[in-house]
């Protein structure tokens, strides 16, 4: 099976911290760059205070609290880039 289509991202935010806006901004990036691969970009909240995490495929690739802060969108697409196609350039992202 290729990589394409297989890819679930998942991202948990808190709902008391309003930070709906942020993921919903995160999932429209990520849904764009890597249009046609992935199969989902899910947004879930949370009423554990404080929680903004990102998952691929279920594995944590992003937590606010243990990275101290919310990760840049080129951040980001890179851990994604990196997991769904280490080859795939993402342009100026990359320099």
């Amino acid at each position: 099976m290729s990589a394409s289509k297989v890819a679930r991202i998942e991202i948990e935010y808190c709902t008391g911290c309003r930070w709906l806006l942020r993921a919903g901004w995160m999932a429209q990036a990520l849904l764009s760059t890597f249009e046609g691969q992935l199969s989902e970009v899910a947004i879930q909240p949370s009423a554990n205070p404080g929680t903004y995490q990102i998952r691929y495929n279920g594995e944590l690739i992003w937590c606010r609290k243990r990275e101290q802060g919310f990760a840049k969108i080129k951040q980001l697409k890179q851990r994604v880039r990196d997991r769904l196609d280490p080859d795939m350039n993402l342009g100026h992202l990359d320099r």
